[in-house]
């Protein structure tokens, strides 16, 4: 089985962290690539970066497609996209949000976001409601941090986040965690043994989630939401 992983950024170290990450749990007969665009924002923290980054991760979907890939992940947990590359997608297009929040449903009564930036968090409550899940969500919590300074600074990112946590599990109800951003890959682990809580990594989810899928050879619905676009003639920068 082969996995197109996309980073829809443009940041290389975010990259490696998650194909360390994912190599790690893949099942032994997969066979990811990991990547990102070329061009795009070195991060995905507005809807301006989420439009700007979406026609550079498409071109990367359609290349899945052309060279025979069984599924693609998109790790960003935006979603940047997601519906747009389901319609010019021939193979499953896994996004690490939808796929993570399904789960949590699944593993308590109540899940917590944890965001970077607490300017988005509005669009998190969004982005919950345009799943459906919203009457699982416990809370939206926000690190106050950057994606480039989650990055940058492992160590107080996971403080950052264990605090959130417990905080969600004390106050909110909530029964699970979501690490929400591609950038706390790997820490997981650490904070569910710490707290004795459920935390989701989004990426790791994903990707088993995106297994299952093209092992079941199981395909998105053509027929009206994710229809094929007509072609059509575009006009662009010479």
């Amino acid at each position: 089985m082969r996995i197109m992983v996309i980073n829809p950024n443009t940041s290389t170290a975010m990259t490696d962290n998650i194909r360390h990450t994912l190599t790690a749990v893949k099942s032994p007969d997969t066979e990811l690539t990991v990547t990102c665009p070329k061009f795009g924002p070195i991060t995905i923290e507005t809807a301006y970066d989420e439009a700007w980054a979406t026609v550079y991760m498409l071109d990367l979907v359609k290349q899945a497609n052309d060279e025979g890939y069984d599924a693609i992940l998109l790790a960003c947990f935006a979603d940047p996209g997601l519906v747009a590359a389901r319609e010019v997608s021939r193979i499953p297009v896994i996004g690490i949000a939808e796929a993570t929040m399904h789960m949590a449903c699944m593993l308590g009564a109540k899940f917590t976001l944890i965001a970077p930036r607490k300017e988005r968090v509005a669009s998190k409550y969004e982005h919950v409601s345009r799943v459906g899940v919203e009457s699982k969500l416990a809370s939206v919590r926000s690190l106050n941090m950057t994606v480039a300074q989650t990055e940058a600074d492992p160590e107080r990112t996971k403080a950052r986040a264990f605090e959130l946590a417990q905080q969600a599990a004390e106050e909110d109800g909530a029964e699970v965690i979501i690490l929400g951003c591609a950038g706390m890959a790997g820490y997981a682990k650490e904070i569910e043994d710490k707290l004795g809580i459920v935390v989701l990594e989004p990426s790791a989810v994903g990707l088993k989630i995106a297994e299952a899928t093209a092992s079941l050879g199981l395909k998105h619905s053509k027929r009206a939401y994710y229809s094929i676009p007509p072609k059509k003639e575009f006009k662009g920068k010479d």
